[in-house]
């Protein structure tokens, strides 16, 4: 049911096949119903912003981020000796740049472009409600 609603095209549609889940959840497990019903709009924030599908596959889920960090911990657990603070930044952006190598290209990377305009779309309207409100 929910990966049905996560799937769904429209903001709207998908806010709504949420809410009806929260209900339906509330008479079998009020915890269960209390944390959708609070990540509810974060959940939808791809939706919200008309990311396509192809795109949202791949940004719709924590994969690529923990991918990053699982590889660059793996990197990072031969280093036997961490002194200063620099040398910790120094370790980190080493592996950083050893597992870029590694990366994919990302599912849909072509509307990336579709996202950005969406994104200084909200930007300059939240701007202009903050500057109006000052």
């Amino acid at each position: 049911m929910l990966s049905a609603a996560w799937n769904m095209t429209g903001y709207e549609e998908a806010y709504k096949a949420l809410t009806d889940i929260v209900a339906y959840l509330r008479k079998i497990n009020p915890s269960a119903a209390r944390s959708l019903e609070e990540g509810l709009e974060e959940t939808l924030t791809l939706h919200k912003l008309s990311v396509p599908e192809s795109l949202r596959r791949s940004l719709g889920t924590t994969n690529i981020i923990e991918s990053c960090f699982a590889a660059v911990r793996s990197h990072l657990s031969r280093v036997k000796r961490w002194r200063r603070g620099d040398m910790v930044t120094r370790w980190l952006a080493t592996a950083l740049l050893e597992v870029e190598k590694r990366f994919r290209g990302i599912r849909g990377y072509r509307e990336t472009e579709k996202l950005a305009l969406s994104l200084q779309s909200r930007s300059q309207k939240t701007t202009g409600q903050v500057a109006r409100g000052a």
